[in-house]
């Protein structure tokens, strides 16, 4: 009567996972995590179907333990492709290595032992399908550990990840404990004595486990997760972010994405990105164009998008995530903007201030530089901070391992002191940054005449730019003609002021035109440094040069007060005892020429 109901209970259990290898090979991602639970399934498919044809032939003249070693390669087995399901889930993919190869050596020393076990008995000394009445081998102890040893392991990646990504108490992170704890707890308990286990107990209660996963694979899609570093932090970013894999379907998302565009999670997870564009009625051309191109490239991609729900506007940067140059998804981060385009709409709407506009804009291209230029160093620092916890988990996880030698400590070594020069990196330019903007700010309210540097002033400019320019899909062309330490004397932070107007202007000139050219060009005479600002525009109309630095005149129209360029001129003249001249030839482009004398 027992072993009937072990018969039937496996029955079902095999037919199950035949069903579920059926309805996952349907599925058609063709990711490793999917892959490998295929293996495993099979492997549990193939024990338990062993200890079916045992109890079928049990009062046969067939030799039970035929079917012992039938079942055996799903037990030898299925340790080592659990562990793979175990990593594949923690670190997004499995970069094959040869010595992976060595967690083949105990199963296939158990199967070449099973098979000749009449003629050494080292796995069993007396084999029955009555476990009360089996007597094991020296050896069968050595794969015993082994097997469990590889089992916790894998547990122990799967609960910290699942944990990590999803919490404790997510329906995911239980169904794994639940499937973890049913065949740990039942061989424990039979170990100890606590209850009766026959030999079917253990395959039994693997075919509960794999029945468990599979529910958190159709049900929580535990097979489409793709874990991402420091989950609890993103979801309390101001910014939403997105990740999708190779066909562009979301993988992983922050709770800020889900209250910025009040959705559920149910309607991201999975879903195509370019549909939930379409639902938005958002132009998805500029999306696909940038996310394709953001593959290739190790670049931030940057451009702004207005989005009717919710009517909210935003600059968004598109960039790969990879792990040791493995292609692992894209990340799109949403940043909210749009408090500032109602800002600059406001400015440009009330024309009688434009000393105030003028301020608040240099004020606004502050706060985009600061928000740009070290949003990307941070981000880049966790993710080598992430990087770095990662191998020092190998590390301490491969002390005591047996199969680890020196080389391999090395390596790990090696890879964690490459992350160092990154990190070192990306700390000096957030710390040439805050320096350049601590001067700006100043500016605004105070002047202070100090001694700096050609290469100073560049430096600043540089860095205050690359936002603009970076999202205007225009080139800044620096071409150094003198000694860049050259010493110059004054309000450095206003000089930088004029400079960076004078190539805002040059970046307007061209009317939003892609991968145009503005040239940056330092010189000195015996008395003066020359600083020149080059576009290759539509030059500047005549009735417009007949007026310039005389008042405040403008090319832009509606769109602009004169004002910036007739302060410049007041600034160069006022604080340096200097001059702007300007060449213009209409329909090539047009030269400013800032001429700081030499004290």
């Amino acid at each position: 009567m027992e072993n009937l109901t072990s018969l039937y209970a496996m029955i079902v259990s095999d037919i199950l996972i035949i069903l579920m290898i059926i309805m996952l090979l349907r599925k058609k991602d063709k990711s490793q995590l999917k892959t490998a639970f295929l293996c495993w399934l099979s492997l549990v498919f193939i024990w338990i179907l062993g200890s079916i044809l045992q109890i079928l032939f049990q009062n046969t003249d067939i030799d039970p333990f035929l079917f012992e070693k039938f079942a055996g390669i799903g037990v030898w087995f299925s340790p080592v492709a659990f562990l793979a399901i175990g990593i594949i889930f923690s670190k997004s993919k499995l970069e094959f290595k040869w010595y992976h190869l060595l967690f083949l050596i105990i199963p296939i020393t158990t199967g070449i032992l099973s098979f000749t076990n009449e003629y050494h008995h080292l796995v069993f000394k007396y084999y029955t399908p009555h476990i009360d009445q089996m007597v094991y081998g020296d050896y069968f102890m050595i794969h015993s550990i082994y097997t469990y040893v590889l089992y916790i392991i894998s547990i122990v990646y799967l609960l910290k990840y699942s944990i990590k990504n999803s919490g404790f108490f997510s329906k995911q992170s239980i169904l794994l404990v639940i499937g973890i704890l049913v065949p740990l707890l039942l061989n424990l308990f039979g170990t100890m004595g606590i209850i009766k286990i026959t030999t079917y107990t253990t395959p039994i209660s693997f075919a509960l486990m794999a029945i468990i996963y599979s529910l958190a694979i159709f049900k929580f899609d535990f097979i489409n997760v793709v874990p991402i570093a420091l989950q609890k932090i993103v979801d309390r970013m101001s910014d939403s972010y997105i990740v999708l894999n190779e066909k562009n379907i979301i993988t992983d998302f922050n709770e800020t994405f889900l209250k910025t565009f009040h959705l559920q999670a149910n309607e991201v997870r999975n879903k195509k990105f370019f549909e939930l564009l379409k639902n938005n009625k958002i132009d998805a051309e500029k999306f696909e164009d940038t996310i394709n191109k953001a593959r290739h490239s190790s670049e931030i991609f940057a451009f702004e998008r207005h989005f009717k729900n919710p009517n909210k506007y935003f600059n968004i940067e598109i960039s790969r995530i990879t792990n040791k140059r493995s292609f692992l998804g894209t990340l799109i981060l949403f940043k909210d903007i749009t408090q500032h385009m109602l800002d600059m709409q406001t400015i440009k709407n009330n024309q009688d201030i434009l000393m105030e506009r003028e301020r608040l804009a240099s004020l606004g291209q502050l706060i985009g530089g600061i928000a740009h230029n070290l949003k990307t160093p941070i981000m880049s620092i966790s993710g080598a901070v992430e990087g770095l916890e990662q191998l020092i988990d190998e590390y301490d996880t491969s002390i005591d391992d047996p199969l680890v030698n020196s080389q391999d400590h090395h390596d790990i070594a090696k890879d964690m002191r490459n992350w160092l020069p990154k990190i070192r990196t990306h700390i000096e330019y957030m710390s040439d940054i805050i320096t350049t903007v601590k001067g700006q700010a100043v500016a605004l309210s105070n002047q202070e005449d100090i001694s700096f540097t050609i290469g100073e002033l560049i430096k600043r400019v540089n860095i205050l730019m690359k936002h603009e320019l970076k999202n205007a899909y225009i080139y800044l062309n620096i071409m150094m003609k003198t000694d860049e330490n050259i010493s110059l004397n004054g309000d450095i932070n206003s000089l930088v002021q004029v400079v960076n107007n004078m190539i805002s202007n040059a970046i307007q000139a061209y009317n939003g035109k892609h991968d145009q050219n503005i040239e940056l060009e330092v010189n000195k005479d015996e008395k003066n440094v020359i600083f020149s600002v080059r576009d290759f525009a539509g030059g500047l109309p005549k009735e417009v040069q007949e007026k310039l630095f005389k008042e405040m005149v403008t090319t832009k129209g509606k769109n602009g007060t004169g004002l910036g360029l007739y302060m410049s001129y007041s600034n160069i003249k006022a604080r340096f005892g200097g001059d702007i001249t300007f060449e213009t030839v209409e329909g090539k482009g047009t030269t400013f020429n800032i001429i700081i004398p030499i004290k």
